[in-house]
């Protein structure tokens, strides 16, 4: 391709996929496992996008022991391991996006801090025939989560490409710093869990109301 950019990098929660529904409804099961107060699904929303331990530790009160707070993490990890694609989509317009960039040449990878095992799970579920590297939260392994660029560089590794040649696409403040650590451009998407006003306030430099207006920024460069 005669074109600056060769690789998209996309988050997946807000991004690629409506997963809002079973994060909320996972997220209230194990607070009432509990019998701790639930959480609106506008809540959630505000809680996601720093990992699930940090989603569930926004999530219980103020003050919850923190034996308590393990026990409401092991309990949503489990249930949502199950219950991941209950209610979950791709948005309106992302597949034919992702159909395009690959005729068109594009390497694409997902990196997400939700868990591995749920990240590689729905990209086999919706995305396989478009994307071939799925990364999700894995510490253990020594990759530090998002906004750190441990899992992005990862990604390019994995796909043989270089920062210089690809492109971060997020909906969040975290994907903004992401993308900024990594030392990549950066699209930022409005139908996600933020909003375009708070990404514009979180430095977002480039924001976009349509999937399809992806591929024509990378196409013109980002001009």
């Amino acid at each position: 391709m005669n074109l600056k950019y060769t690789t998209l990098v996309f988050d997946l929660d807000g991004t690629l996929m409506d997963t809002l529904d079973d994060l909320f409804l996972s997220a209230n099961f194990a607070l009432k496992k509990q019998m701790l107060p639930i959480r609106t699904k506008e809540e959630v929303r505000q809680f996601v996008g720093n990992g699930v331990k940090k989603l569930i530790e926004r999530a219980v009160p103020v003050g919850t022991d923190a034996v308590v707070v393990e026990s409401v993490l092991s309990s949503f990890k489990t249930y949502y391991s199950v219950h991941c694609k209950d209610h979950s989509a791709p948005y309106a317009g992302i597949v034919g996006l992702l159909s395009a960039l690959k005729d068109a040449g594009y390497k694409m990878a997902i990196v997400s801090n939700k868990p591995d095992a749920e990240v590689k799970r729905l990209n086999e579920e919706y995305f396989f025939d478009y994307i071939s590297v799925a990364i999700g939260e894995n510490e253990a392994a020594g990759i530090s989560k998002k906004p750190a660029p441990d899992m992005v560089r990862e990604a390019l590794r994995l796909l043989h490409s270089e920062k210089r040649e690809s492109v971060y696409v997020g909906d969040s403040d975290v994907d903004i710093l992401t993308a900024r650590n990594s030392g990549m451009a950066c699209v930022s998407v409005s139908w996600g869990f933020r909003g375009k006003a708070f990404l514009l306030a979180h430095g977002a430099e480039v924001v976009v109301d349509e999937p399809a207006e992806i591929k024509k920024l990378v196409d013109g460069n980002l001009n």
